[in-house]
Order: C-alpha cells, then structure tokens, then sequence
C-alpha cells in the first residue's frame, strides 16, 4: 500500500499543476524577471541613508550656525568646490581663506560651505565656528571650565573648524603661538579649516601690516601658501545696502 504524500512532497506537483494550467488558458503569458531591487526611498538603498545622514547632519549644522546665517548658502565656484571636495574626503580639502573688505560675504560663504558639506550626507559631522577673538577668549587661562590644553585639543581636532575674522584681534606673542599651534596641528593631521578675513593672504604693496602672514606670523606662510584654497570676495558692503533698503 503506497504511503500518502506529505504536503512538502505534494508542493513540486501541486506547483507543476498550477504552471501547467496557467500555460493551458494564457498561453500568450510568459514568466519575466521580477525587480526586488531597493529603491531610493527603500532602507536597504545607498541613497536612503545618506539623506538619513544628511537630515542628520544639518541639523547639527543648524544648531552651530547662528540665526543670521540660518539660510547660509555657498554660492562661488572656488567655495563649493572646496566644500565638495570636503564632502567626499575630508583630509583632502586643506584650508579655506576667505578674504575681502567688510561685509562682501565672507561669513555667509563660509556657513555656506558647511551647509553644503552637511547636505552631502558625510559619515561624519562635527563642527565648531566661532569668531577668532573668542576663540582668545576661550584659550586664555581661566576662559574655558575645559582649561587651556584641553579646549585647544579640541580645536585641533575637530572634523570641520570655522575661524571668523581672523586678524582683528589685538597682536601679542601669545596669540602669535595659540594661533600657530592651532594651524600647524591641523596641517601636520590634515584637516581643513575655514578662515575669513578682512586681510589679503600676502599684500602687493609691501605693507608691513597689511596682510595676514606678517600679522599672524611668518612660520605660517609657507603652510597657508601649500594648503589654502584662497577666495577673493569683492563688492560693496552687502550689510550698507540691507540697511539702507529697511
């Protein structure tokens, strides 16, 4: 007496049946590949997680800039460029020099950049933008509850660092050091950073005061000349016209 088939036994019939009648009643039907690839709003997609880090990373992009700079938007070639070179290796961006007379745009830029790079969706997103003269502040004694060194490390160290106005602070040989320290770390690991200015790199004319370098120190210049991408802003002050239009 023939044992009775197990279901598992009776799947491979009961699927040959069921092909065979599809064949015999829609003959003009044939079987086609089928698309079980993700899609870009699928978890399993490349494109779903970087616009998950990308969400991700401007919001902290928008929790560091201030509120003037909330629409920040990078708008010139050499900058977005930079920015996307950021984006996609971080270690080979090198530095950013904006540079031009009073309100040209320089600060707009540089959060400008920073936003492009937080748009990319980078793995990684940590930035710290301060104006130059509270960066002083912090790393003078007693100015940071981190102390000294350990507010200074993390300046050194952090992904993405913007330096606003730089030069406007008052010299002396200590912020010659601090400032060299700082930029030297950050060179000798490859990391860039964004600096705005209303100095140009190296003045033309001969000053002796006129330019960054022989503010900042000469042991700097052969660091900003290698690795700084250095952008001319130009114009009117943007900052007269807003206020003569309120």
């Amino acid at each position: 007496m023939t044992e009775p088939q197990t279901l598992a036994e009776q799947r491979p019939s009961m699927l040959a049946r069921l092909m065979a009648g599809i064949a015999e009643h829609a003959p003009h039907v044939t079987a086609g590949p089928i698309d079980d690839a993700p899609t870009p709003d699928d978890p399993g997609h490349p494109e779903y997680h970087r616009r998950q880090r990308a969400e991700f990373a401007v919001s902290r992009w928008r929790t560091a800039a201030p509120r003037r700079y909330q629409d920040a938007t990078a708008t010139d070639p050499q900058v977005t460029g930079w920015a996307d070179t950021a984006a996609d290796d971080i270690r080979q961006a090198g530095f950013l020099v904006l540079t031009g007379g009073i309100g040209t745009g320089k600060t707009h830029q540089a959060y400008g950049a920073l936003r492009r790079i937080a748009e990319a969706g980078p793995r990684r997103f940590e930035m710290i933008a301060m104006t130059a003269p509270d960066m002083y502040g912090r790393l003078r004694p007693g100015g940071s509850e981190k102390g000294t060194e350990t507010e200074l490390k993390r300046l050194c160290r952090v992904p993405l660092l913007l330096l606003d106005d730089l030069g406007t602070e008052k010299l002396s040989e200590w912020t010659e050091e601090a400032t060299f320290r700082l930029i030297n770390e950050r060179y000798n690991e490859c990391l860039p950073l964004i600096i705005t200015t209303n100095f140009p790199v190296r003045a033309h004319d001969g000053g002796a005061s006129t330019d960054l370098v022989t503010r900042l120190g000469d042991r700097l210049a052969s660091r900003l000349a290698q690795t700084a991408t250095v952008v001319r802003l130009d114009g009117p002050d943007l900052r007269r016209g807003l206020r003569s239009v309120s």
